[in-house]
């Protein structure tokens, strides 16, 4: 799969097990196991998704519950619901949107403060 094709997991979709892919992926159906990807995970509006993330970045609208790690970034939109632990540089939640859980923020060195700056 090239890295600009996306692989779909329809809503009528049930998948117990290990995925690991490249490029986006989007579930809109339950998923429950590991994911493992540099790439783009997206759980739709109506999607439940249990297990553990390794991926580039989540974008998240559905239901997860489990563990996260994520490279670049995680989205939670106005109707995603995350439970569980996040570690992830970057984090974008959507008014509305819920995270239940522990949450990591890692500074990967690429924003370090200017010199002089107040550390908060």
């Amino acid at each position: 799969m090239g890295k600009d094709e996306i692989a779909y997991l329809g809503s009528d979709t049930i998948y117990e097990g290990k995925l690991t892919f490249k490029g986006t992926v989007r579930i809109e159906g339950k998923f429950i196991g590991e994911i493992v990807s540099d790439g783009s995970l997206n759980i739709g509006k109506d999607a439940q998704v249990d297990g553990n993330l390794q991926v580039g970045e989540l974008l998240l609208s559905g239901r997860f519950s489990g563990e996260v790690a994520a490279k670049r970034r995680v989205v939670v939109y106005s109707s995603g619901i995350l439970e569980g632990s996040v570690q992830t540089p970057n984090l974008l939640t959507e008014e509305g949107g819920i995270i239940e859980g522990h949450i990591s923020m890692k500074n990967t060195g690429k924003n370090k403060a200017a010199p002089g700056a107040v550390a908060g």
